[in-house]
């Protein structure tokens, strides 16, 4: 959300950021917002002359009662109620213009950072730089639930049985693999100085309206029926719902956690094959990166966590490449984001596994998110990176570790964290 102080000095900015984002159909918001705004000081400033005068008023009626002169007071009271009516009527005037323009300015997007670039959707988003060498082998590499199929580690049939399509159970090496990614990436980012973190996987409406837009949340979120409780869709939401209405030290900042949860995802919507098996589903876990910091601080943050990702794919030795999301393709409370892409040998191109976003004080206004300054409190910024979402890492591991024996190499730096294990090997 926007400070509406912005929209009311300089509309025209607003309106053009919108139609960068390809949103025309919300310009007539930024109009509606200041005729609302209008009606809502001009009410306001009605009503505090009002009450400046009922309590010049009310003073007096004591005074009158003292030297005896009731009938006189008994008038001031009168205008005394009658005042009181008035504001009665104008502070519901005052609620339904405040809802009116909270409602239309939670719909207006972010700011973008002036170095997005513009474009319709994700097919014009910008590739920035690639890190490592894509190889592509002289053998076939098969689909990756077939690989892990012949692995012994991968049941997609039972899953459906039991839960459905976009479920899965790992098996085995497999099952370990997964957890050994995110015990690596929670343990790489404590080593870069994050605090590790399990935050609830379960949030209630107002954090989830002010860590996303509206079209996110009915995109992604499933409802617990009963409750005003919503399954989260990344520890994202959850780890700045924690800062929800608080006001932050300016000797504490920034706070950098990385978190682990299980995620879940709607997901609708048909996909291919490459899609299907682990890449797409309704259940995950990942490893997250939080950080909320000094407004000046951001996009400093900002470099840091997306390098952090490509840091932590290369020690894998996995190719990687960061891509520029265009403007149509940035969701409305971001103010920049990228992504970072794995290669995939089989498909011969990338595909993404990380998306880092600077969404400035977008999420703090919504939530109530702020520093305490020696001139006054401030909206601190929130940044979030994913570390690592283990099935589309595995993915990635599956098939730039893939031998043409059937096989998987596991990446030197998850040995460890598998006994010592350098190999899956195919089930007989």
């Amino acid at each position: 959300m926007i400070d509406i102080k912005v929209l009311r000095e300089n509309p025209d900015a607003v309106k053009e950021n919108i139609k960068k984002k390809f949103q025309d159909e919300k310009l007539p918001l930024v109009d509606e917002v200041l005729d609302f705004d209008k009606k809502y000081r001009e009410i306001t400033f009605k009503d505090d002359e009002l009450r400046s005068k009922r309590n010049s008023l009310s003073s007096q009626i004591g005074m009158l009662m003292k030297e005896g002169k009731k009938d006189e007071a008994e008038s001031i009271k009168d205008e005394v109620k009658s005042i009181n009516a008035k504001l009665d009527k104008n502070e519901k005037l005052e609620s339904e213009y405040s809802q009116e323009i909270k409602k239309r300015m939670m719909v207006i997007p972010n700011f973008m950072h002036s170095s997005v670039p513009i474009g319709k959707d994700d097919t014009e988003n910008v590739e920035i730089e690639k890190f490592g060498e894509p190889v592509i082998p002289d053998y076939e590499i098969p689909y990756h639930g077939e690989i892990m199929e012949t692995l012994g580690g991968l049941d997609l049939d039972s899953a459906r049985r039991v839960s459905g399509n976009g479920f899965y159970y790992l098996v085995g090496n497999i099952a370990r693999l997964h957890s050994a990614v995110l015990t690596y990436a929670r343990d790489f980012m404590i080593n870069k100085g994050f605090t590790y973190c399990i935050p609830p996987f379960m949030i209630r409406s107002d954090v989830v309206t002010g860590v996303m837009s509206f079209e996110e949340m009915d995109a992604m979120m499933y409802k617990i029926e009963g409750e005003d409780l919503y399954l989260i869709g990344t520890s994202e939401h959850s780890m700045i719902g924690k800062f929800k209405e608080q006001i932050l030290k300016k000797e504490n900042m920034p706070y950098t956690m990385t978190s682990y949860s299980p995620c879940f995802r709607k997901e609708k919507g048909a996909h291919g094959i490459e899609e299907r098996g682990i890449y797409r589903i309704h259940q995950f876990e990942k490893q997250e990166m939080i950080v909320v910091c000094e407004p000046e601080d951001s996009w400093k943050w900002y470099d840091k966590m997306w390098n952090y990702s490509v840091e932590l794919f290369r020690s894998m030795d996995i190719p990687v490449r960061t891509l520029e999301c265009c403007s149509g393709d940035l969701a409305d409370l971001k103010a920049k984001s990228c992504d970072i892409e794995a290669w995939s040998p089989r498909q011969q191109k990338y595909f993404e596994v990380c998306s880092c976003s600077n969404l400035t004080d977008a999420q703090a206004r919504r939530l109530g998110i702020r520093i305490k300054g020696e001139k006054g409190n401030y909206y601190a910024h929130t940044l979030n990176n994913t570390v690592v979402a283990p099935p589309r890492m595995l993915i990635a591991i599956m098939e730039n570790n893939y031998n043409e024996d059937g096989s998987v190499t596991i990446p030197e730096v998850l040995r460890p964290y598998m006994g010592g294990l350098e190999k899956i090997l195919p089930k007989e």
